[in-house]
């Protein structure tokens, strides 16, 4: 007889409804349990909330960190010369406020007859040591005639008291005459020799005065000479010309006026000297050399430059700076044009770098909040290098990190601060 398996079966009943709501119940409780615990663990890490949306958060990551300044800025006139009157006179313009002209070109004339009057006086004085000079060379002449006609004389005497000794002394030696008559003959042979040795000492004494008086009336007329030149200068100096190839600039007073000496006329800007001055933050400024490269900007045109100068004055937080044009100006420059200018300052290739914000410059650089979910906690940085749109991290940060960059003034000095939505 096989058995069945009817004594193993066992009837099993329905769960009845009660039961189910009971196990939802649980199941609820332990999720919201599950929630309230979360909540807490975040409000107990945290020391205050605040709205996401009130905060800027960027991701730190890896890149190439361009610091360079970009500004606009007007055209200048790197050399705008002001002329002036040399004389007292009356002015008498050639050209209007805008013209064209060239370097050399007439472009005022200033009436001065007592400029003209004292000239024409001094070229009558040197005109007068000029004949001085010419009788003073005549006396130098006629005197070197006198003496050496009486150097002639007195040699012609010499020949004449020796060739008596001669004669003398043959007579004697023949017993013809005395010897008182030969010792006189030869006393006058000493004088004649007397006589010609204080010749030729007068003739050299007599030039030499003669030539220096000529030497002091020569200087006289090169002092005069110098004076007269220098009027002659004045006088030219009447005719205001252009010392540059450019554009007259603007007229300082006004036609056929009186003006005084030294007193501005007129201005010319030279085309050919533009430069660009712009403004720079004085965070940049800082950073500026004379001789960085630049690039100016006109249109769609860029043009090479360099900076020039860097002012050393600090106005309303910025600092004044020129660029020069290295090549070709833009064609029709005109001063007061207004261009933009970027000057780059480094270039840093692979380095760590988040976007810029006030962050950078709160507590110094020295820390900044990192979003980890919900929460944002302060830790130390270091910042290096910024540029307009990005910092370099030189520690305290890895790439990936998300920063708050904006808005973490109202963290306060919380270390740490939960972000809802």
């Amino acid at each position: 007889m096989i058995r069945d398996t009817s004594g193993q079966d066992r009837v099993l009943t329905k769960p009845s409804l009660v039961n189910r709501r009971r196990v939802s119940v649980i199941f609820v409780g332990v999720m919201l349990a599950l929630g309230l615990a979360y909540v807490v663990r975040g409000w107990i890490r945290s020391q205050r909330s605040i709205d996401r949306s009130r905060i800027r958060i960027a991701k730190v990551h890896r890149g190439t960190l361009v610091r360079d300044v970009i500004a606009d800025g007007r055209v200048v006139a790197a050399n705008s010369p002001t002329l002036y009157a040399i004389a007292p006179g009356i002015v008498d313009f050639r050209v209007h406020a805008g013209d064209a002209v060239k370097r050399g070109q007439i472009i005022a004339t200033i009436a001065s007859p007592e400029l003209e009057s004292k000239l024409a006086q001094e070229q009558a004085t040197f005109s007068g040591l000029q004949a001085g000079v010419g009788r003073a060379g005549l006396d130098i002449e006629h005197g070197q005639a006198s003496g050496n006609k009486l150097v002639a004389q007195a040699a012609v005497d010499v020949q004449t008291a020796q060739r008596e000794v001669d004669i003398n002394r043959t007579l004697y030696a023949k017993g013809v005459i005395a010897e008182l008559e030969l010792r006189r003959s030869e006393d006058i042979l000493e004088k004649a020799n007397i006589a010609l040795k204080d010749a030729r000492i007068e003739a050299g004494l007599g030039t030499k005065e003669l030539e220096f008086d000529l030497g002091t009336k020569q200087q006289a007329l090169d002092r005069q000479q110098e004076i007269v030149r220098d009027l002659e200068r004045q006088v030219a100096a009447l005719q205001i010309q252009s010392p540059v190839d450019g554009q007259i600039g603007q007229l300082l007073v006004a036609q056929r006026t009186s003006v005084a000496a030294n007193q501005g006329v007129l201005t010319v800007i030279d085309l050919g000297a533009f430069e660009l001055e712009i403004h720079v933050a004085d965070g940049f400024a800082r950073d500026l050399g004379i001789g960085m490269a630049a690039e100016i900007r006109e249109g769609t045109q860029t043009f090479p430059g360099k900076v020039r100068s860097v002012s050393p004055e600090v106005v309303d937080g910025n600092v004044a700076t020129r660029i020069e044009f290295s090549g070709q100006l833009p064609n029709g420059l005109r001063q007061n044009q207004r261009l933009t200018a970027r000057i780059l300052i480094d270039e840093r290739p692979n380095v760590l770098e988040v976007e810029r914000g006030a962050f950078a410059d709160a507590s110094g650089g020295n820390y900044a909040y990192f979003v980890d979910g919900d929460v944002a906690e302060r830790r130390p940085i270091k910042i290096g290098a910024t540029s307009l749109d990005q910092v370099e991290l030189l520690s305290g940060a890895h790439e990936g990190d998300e920063i708050v960059v904006t808005g973490a003034d109202a963290f306060g000095d919380a270390q740490r601060v939960r972000l809802s939505d």
